[in-house]
């Protein structure tokens, strides 16, 4: 995943309205959202190559989501696939701050990532956690508003500030919030201008190439667009559009609507 957007505890009627772009190369082999079988509390997509996933929430209120960290001259041999941080996650019943500390302790098992996890069952006010593996630093999400592509939290990187400022806009109006308008944030295929691109050691075409919030190009793009929104009664709607290459056609939304059952922490 390579754009995350999260208003926490902003929104009057929503707690959590969160907007989320994956990118891949299309090859890459995926199953889109769904209740996973044999783990029937995970609503998520997967990973095929991989075994794990890049978003999910499950019936209790667990939800995590990852992204990579980008950084192309470092590499770390017989990394373990980070979309397995996600699966791990969902399908425990550890905190979501035991759970950071414990893959902090592991850190150098995985290439560079940027991990959510979260408790939306949590009444406290907190819930939401962050964490990288190239920032060493376990963080509680205060309330407001958050974006995070392929560096840390709340850089500044043009697609994560014109993410952020659509977000933003539709939490202002103060009402119903529709998918649907969440989701045309998502599909912005607006290039930065090269002054405003980050040097991550990929050279300017590139930097341009993936500077949009909706990435297209021959081999590697957006290939799903997520929203979760959940109201104040525990009400979550989960909706995924996946895309075909080049998103050359309209593609239906797959959604999920499901309201949080609180008990024993066991997802």
């Amino acid at each position: 995943m390579c754009l995350l957007l999260i208003a926490h505890r902003v929104h009057p009627k929503y707690p959590l309205v969160l907007a989320a772009n994956r990118d891949e190369f299309y090859v890459r082999p995926t199953d889109p959202l769904a209740f996973w079988p044999g783990e029937p509390h995970v609503l998520a997509g997967r990973d095929l190559q991989g075994g794990g996933t890049w978003l999910g929430i499950t019936r209790k209120g667990r939800l995590a989501a990852v992204t990579n960290y980008r950084e192309p001259k470092r590499k770390t041999q017989q990394a373990r696939s980070r979309g397995l941080l996600i699966h791990d996650f969902l399908t425990g019943c550890e905190s979501p701050l035991s759970f950071l500390n414990h893959i902090r302790s592991q850190e150098e098992q995985y290439s560079g990532f940027n991990l959510i996890v979260g408790d939306l069952a949590d009444r406290s006010g907190v819930g939401l956690f962050y964490y990288s593996n190239r920032h060493d630093e376990i963080i509680a999400l205060d309330a407001g508003l958050y974006g995070l592509s392929n560096h840390l939290l709340d850089t500044p990187w043009p697609k994560v500030q014109r993410g952020k400022r659509g977000l933003q806009e539709i939490l202002e109006l103060g009402v119903d919030i529709s998918p649907e308008v969440v989701l045309k944030i998502l599909g912005d295929q607006t290039l930065a201008p090269d002054a405003h691109l980050p040097d991550t050691g990929i050279g300017l075409p590139l930097e341009r190439l993936l500077s949009p919030i909706f990435i297209t190009s021959s081999d590697y793009g957006t290939r799903s667009s997520s929203v979760i929104l959940m109201d104040e009664q525990g009400e979550i709607t989960f909706v995924e559009r996946a895309y075909p290459k080049f998103a050359d056609r309209i593609v239906e939304a797959e959604t999920h609507s499901f309201k949080l059952t609180i008990g024993k922490r066991t997802g």
